[in-house]
């Protein structure tokens, strides 16, 4: 089955490249870079698809392994159409940025973008709008499996805490988060497109902001435009991509339930603190409250949905307003959205269950329910909420003191592996939003194209695949009648 599945998700990839093909035909560049990685592509999917399992049944750790699987493989063979056109030579460096776009964090190797070819460019923003939702979401989407598959590979993929079913069937759940989706992004296009940006660039634009990646054709990123209109644009849907997906849902079906998200209400709350702090912080830079607000706004909706746009190089700002960016890295957007981070749902629980820990210290005999969404948490959900952040404290370190035989700053390290773990692109000094990851060894890009694997896809689906009980076949179970 995992070989059923995996046959799938190279033959979309196959299936995908056709649009930067398109696009080469369009700009008059060379299709070789994108058809020799569809031909292989094609083969091995084909090969693969031959396979005729035994028993059909997808187990969790069969979902968790098809998905790392499923991830590395997409990196790879994405990472092809660079190394072939010769925008990105070396296969290492092409695969860090692949995995930087299907993850959508934006980190990127490349000293300037604006030399690439048109089609490469178009790629490596595409794959921020695909690793957006979710590769086996969107697999699921166009070529739906029985809901018994489904429902484990969505969990090992969909970043949050949980996740459910928006409707009976899994198929059709797919197909209503890529619908949303869909729309959300060509109406940011067709916004971008009034405000007079060209065609080609509102696509790359919108695909960095839906998949919350932060990707752009232009050197400066959106700051190049040094435009107002597509600030407040870029800088609206950057929020809406990093609000759970559940909640449009629910604008159609059960308005009234979306004003009772803690989770929404938390997140709204720590934007707008954030926002009004940096704002009076950076004040005497920018001579204007509108300007200060402007800059704020943006780089504050950037950081927390770990898109990673920048209009402004923040790595300027004073302490404390870079201090805020710092720890918005590691809040992240809501659980459910095309956002990375810890995910604002997880720290709302772990700070009710903090409370209700301290109030038992005074009252041991009371007894206390941590609730979330109206909703009591079992003890299941609350250990997982504590068991992701010990795990992610562990690799986070574990990554700072590899990264940190490269001999560079603190803060470099330190924000470099924050902003990959987190999917979020830029950090601060060598890796700030007008610097970039070259200057690393290929041993430590290998390191954080990890750290953002493992960040996209919360960490156990790549973490076990280093465990020898995940590759044991599984032998089937006969039942017997007495």
């Amino acid at each position: 089955m995992i070989a059923v599945v995996m046959s799938r998700i190279l033959l979309t990839e196959a299936a995908l490249l056709l649009l930067p093909l398109v696009v080469a035909l369009l700009y008059g560049e060379s299709v070789l870079p994108f058809l020799i990685p569809i031909l292989i592509l094609t083969v091995i999917g084909l090969v693969l698809r031959a396979v005729r399992p035994g028993q059909t049944a997808l187990f969790a750790r069969d979902g968790l392994a098809v998905v790392a699987l499923a991830w590395i493989a997409m990196s790879a063979f994405g990472a092809l159409p660079f190394c072939i056109s010769g925008d990105i030579p070396h296969f290492v460096d092409a695969f860090f940025e692949t995995v930087s776009g299907f993850t959508t964090t934006g980190a990127s190797i490349l000293t300037e973008v604006e030399s690439l070819t048109y089609s490469g460019l178009f790629w490596r923003s595409f794959t921020h709008w695909v690793g957006g939702m979710g590769v086996l979401v969107f697999v699921m989407a166009i070529l739906p499996m029985s809901d018994g598959h489904g429902m484990h590979l969505l969990r090992a993929e969909v970043p949050g805490p949980t996740v459910g079913k928006l409707v009976s069937r899994m198929s059709d759940s797919a197909k209503i988060l890529y619908g949303i989706y869909l729309v959300m992004t060509l109406i940011e296009i067709v916004l971008l497109l009034a405000g007079g940006m060209p065609l080609f660039d509102a696509c790359v634009h919108s695909f960095g902001t839906a998949g919350t990646g932060g990707f752009s054709s232009r050197n400066l990123s959106v700051g190049a435009y040094d435009n107002a209109y597509f600030d407040v644009v870029i800088g609206v849907f950057m929020l809406l991509f990093g609000v759970n997906f559940s909640i449009y849902f629910l604008l159609v079906r059960r308005f009234r339930e979306v004003f009772h998200s803690e989770e929404l209400r938390a997140y709204v709350l720590i934007v707008a603190a954030a926002v009004g702090a940096i704002t009076v912080n950076i004040l005497h830079m920018y001579g204007s409250v509108w300007q200060s607000l402007r800059h704020a706004f943006f780089q504050v909706s950037s950081i927390i949905t770990t898109t990673g746009f920048a209009t402004t190089d923040f790595n300027t700002w004073p302490t404390f307003s870079k201090a805020i960016l710092v720890t918005l890295m590691f809040v992240g957007a809501c659980a459910g959205s095309t956002g990375g981070g810890i995910k604002v749902a997880r720290l709302v629980i772990l700070s009710k269950t903090s409370l209700c820990d301290m109030r038992r210290m005074l009252h041991p005999n009371a007894v206390s329910t941590v609730r979330f969404e109206g909703k009591p948490m079992g003890d299941k959900q609350i250990r997982s909420v504590h068991l992701f952040l010990t795990v992610y404290l562990m690799v986070f370190c574990i990554s700072c003191l590899l990264l940190s035989l490269e001999h560079m700053d603190l803060i470099t390290t330190f924000t470099a592996v924050a902003s990959c773990m987190n999917n979020i692109g830029p950090g601060l000094e060598i890796v700030g939003p007008m610097g970039n990851f070259s200057s690393f060894s290929y041993a430590s890009k290998l390191l954080l194209s990890f750290d953002m694997l493992a960040g996209r896809l919360e960490l156990f689906p790549m973490l076990l695949l280093f465990s020898p009980s995940i590759w044991k076949r599984r032998l089937p179970v006969h039942s017997s009648q007495n």
